[in-house]
């Protein structure tokens, strides 16, 4: 069965999450990752099933209200936070919450943060992907900004996220990655970056990360789990430029997820 292509919500920003359900639906998309953010839709499960239900789209994740601009979303229990996004997840029909590590100043939570997502797993039945994140920079300098660290990879946790934009600022190879996680690995965000300092989320192709090989050796290699476009189009010119890029990004995916599945079959 070919990987499914799916679209974060948080890739039509400035736009609603209820815009990027439509533009999913619209452009053929196969799931909708749905980012928790300060869009107060996105914090309503009767309105994400409502969305889901009326574009007849199912939801493959749901990201944790873990960005900095999302530190009060859902309060400021760090735990109670996970518990609501997996609370979500159950409730639309998603198996995956993806997470960012703790930032470096939630030294408590940083410190329970590798067994405590083990133990909602089990509580939950869903999988907590850790996503891999990068140091921020300040002039010449990289500031560790995350504990226990940025590489999920060096961790026990049994569900990972690969960001190809973060990897791309941490100067990390996303297919050693990938094959350091082997089958921890369970969910993709598909997009691209250049080595410097800005988590850009560009258009797949458009940066420096190889994604048409990664996507190909995800394929060649078994991954099953979902491939979700989260790019940055807040420098569009016009909605149709911002269609054309979310166009683009799937039909990249599509391409090179294809591409070695047919590798994997000769």
């Amino acid at each position: 069965m070919a990987t499914s292509v799916g679209l974060s919500t948080v890739s039509v920003y400035p736009e609603s999450t209820a815009h990027g359900f439509a533009y999913a639906a619209d452009l053929g998309y196969d799931t909708v990752e749905v980012m928790v953010g300060i869009d107060a839709i996105s914090q309503q499960v009767s309105a994400v099933l409502q969305l889901a239900d009326h574009h007849q789209i199912p939801i493959s994740a749901v990201h944790a209200p873990c960005l900095l601009f999302t530190q009060r979303v859902w309060g400021l229990e760090p735990w109670g936070k996970l518990q609501r996004s997996a609370d979500m997840a159950a409730a639309v029909g998603a198996e995956v919450v993806v997470v960012h590590p703790p930032f470096r100043w939630q030294k408590e939570y940083a410190a329970e943060f590798v067994n405590g997502i083990a133990a909602l797993e089990e509580s939950t039945g869903l999988a907590f992907a850790v996503e891999n994140m990068y140091p921020w920079r300040a002039s010449k300098r990289q500031l560790p900004m995350y504990l226990p660290g940025t590489d999920p990879s060096a961790e026990t946790y049994a569900n990972t996220t690969i960001d190809l934009s973060h990897a791309a600022i941490a100067g990390d190879d996303v297919i050693e990655m990938a094959e350091r996680l082997g089958p921890r690995l369970r969910h993709i965000h598909l997009t691209d970056g250049t080595s410097n300092a800005r988590d850009e989320h560009l258009v797949p192709g458009r940066g420096e990360m190889g994604a048409d090989r990664f996507l190909q050796h995800l394929t060649r290699t078994g991954f099953a789990g979902d491939v979700v476009v989260e790019i940055n189009t807040r420098k569009a010119a016009d909605l149709e430029e911002r269609e054309a890029d979310l166009v683009e990004s799937l039909e990249f995916a599509r391409k090179h997820l294809a591409a070695g599945a047919a590798d994997s079959e000769d």
